[in-house]
């Protein structure tokens, strides 16, 4: 079985990683992620095809962000790996941002150290344009997750309250992202004050519940509902992307039947690959994350 070979590869030859100041780390086996990504590479494909990525890499005894080309340095490594998309700062320079739009290229990130995939709410070709919206419910360390997934269906009623069609991902870590796709019509500002006032609302309606206020010794006791994914250059964890933490779980997409179900937003590793590929084939899946909508009006 698929998952027997998985299993002894990912208990192999695991890299020990040293102290590092910023990101904690767990032991990761390139090969175990690397064949991770080999198997789901077709299913993650349609959400990450064309989108702009920041790429969490991990190699020589350190975790560290891949921006673009750039920042740092090393993402000259990915010249003849994927594709790139020049985009002009706010500081007026230009810079090279990394794309892929193949099975074989996601593969080749893994080769090249990279753990988790995040995407911009955009994809080359149309840059100002976001095709998604994310809030990430970010809960407090006390709030079980209980709280979270009551949480999570409040926003999705919200959501189908002024007339959009949205999608539950578990993070792979504390919290759910509530995904909503869009027309790539709006630009990034009308995107960014919608999703704004969208859980600004939100935060003053149920004030015991969510807040929008960014100092954590704000959010104590409450989730935070964070809408600052939907702006340029931001990103947010992709569907089936690992995550670079103990037990290697995946960012997954569920459906809001399931989720009712589920007792944490890590349920899934990348040990369960072969649950995650039956999964992602079956009809209430099928069709996840994709709706032709554009932003309402809030009033």
């Amino acid at each position: 079985m698929v998952t027997d070979t998985f299993t002894d590869q990912a208990r192999s030859g695991p890299m020990v990683w040293t102290p590092e100041p910023t990101y904690e780390k767990p032991d990761i086996s390139v090969r175990a992620t690397t064949l991770y990504y080999q198997i789901v590479a077709p299913i993650m494909l349609p959400f990450l095809d064309g989108r702009l990525l920041n790429l969490f890499r991990c190699r020589e005894g350190r975790c560290f962000f891949q921006r673009n080309r750039e920042h740092p340095p090393t993402g000259k490594e990915f010249d003849k790996l994927v594709k790139f998309e020049l985009v002009k700062q706010k500081n007026g320079r230009t810079e090279d941002y990394l794309y892929v739009t193949s099975a074989e290229e996601i593969v080749a990130c893994a080769q090249a150290q990279s753990v988790e995939f995040h995407g911009w709410g955009s994809r080359a070709g149309h840059v100002e344009m976001p095709d998604r919206l994310v809030i990430d419910l970010d809960p407090d360390p006390a709030i079980g997750f209980e709280a979270v997934k009551a949480a999570a269906f409040q926003v999705h009623r919200a959501f189908e309250a002024v007339g959009l069609e949205s999608f539950a991902l578990l993070s792979g870590g504390k919290g759910v992202h509530i995904v909503v796709p869009l027309k790539p019509v709006a630009e990034w500002e009308e995107v960014r004050e919608f999703a704004k006032a969208f859980c600004t609302t939100l935060a003053e309606a149920d004030p015991q519940r969510f807040t929008v206020a960014l100092p954590k010794k704000e959010r104590r006791g409450r989730i935070f509902l964070d809408f600052l994914r939907n702006q340029r250059t931001a990103t947010a964890i992709m569907p089936y992307s690992a995550r670079a933490r103990a037990g290697m779980s995946v960012a997954t997409p569920v459906t809001w039947k399931e989720l009712a179900d589920l007792d944490r937003s890590d349920a899934f590793t990348i040990g369960d690959v072969e649950t995650l590929l039956k999964r992602a084939k079956t009809r209430d899946l099928k069709g996840w994350g994709s709706a032709k909508q554009r932003l309402p009006v809030l009033r």
